[in-house]
């Protein structure tokens, strides 16, 4: 299964995303991960053209596991997929994986999605140095319609709730999809 996990910078994908692969069996495919991993300091530009690179590694390594491991739930992180083609090139891996995908949507206060970036930022606790209140306004404004099914857990809420609801919801698309 691949799970993709959106929603804007700071909005804790990245926690719930860690938090669940870590009660299941799961893997954590972070954008931002691959990139500091495949591009020395000098060659790391926060750009589209860079963005899409690292997804597709995401994507090919997805292929890579899946067929090996039918139950292995990856989940897509580091991205906000905030663009249609973004979420449509998940959609084109599932399709030829014959996999069931997984979204969910992790939504807060703005309040609290900027303080969490602050709270990065200072610390450097975030592998990507890009992440800011300017990026989480830019992303925010160009978020393009979330029309597919989803769930939407508001992370404002405490971890354990949170991680509890994506379970269930996990479960329950995994009991709808045979394995292939």
């Amino acid at each position: 299964m691949l799970i993709m996990m959106v929603g804007l910078p700071g909005t804790g994908k990245s926690t719930l995303a860690r938090a669940l692969a870590g009660r299941c069996e799961g893997v954590v495919l972070d954008k931002d991960a691959i990139r500091a991993a495949l591009f020395a300091p000098a060659h790391i530009a926060y750009s589209r053209e860079q963005d899409d690179f690292c997804q597709q590694i995401m994507l090919l390594t997805a292929e890579y596991l899946l067929p090996r491991n039918l139950t292995l739930r990856i989940f897509l992180d580091g991205r906000p997929f905030s663009r249609r083609y973004q979420r449509e090139q998940v959609q084109d891996t599932i399709i030829r994986l014959h996999t069931p995908l997984a979204i969910i949507e992790c939504t807060c206060s703005e309040a609290g999605a900027l303080e969490r970036l602050r709270q990065d930022r200072e610390s450097g606790a975030h592998v990507a140095a890009n992440r800011s209140a300017e990026l989480y306004a830019a992303i925010k404004a160009g978020f393009e319609p979330l029309n597919e099914p989803r769930l939407t857990v508001n992370t404002d809420n405490p971890l354990a709730e949170c991680v509890q609801q994506a379970e269930a919801y996990l479960d329950g698309i995994s009991r709808q999809q045979p394995l292939a």
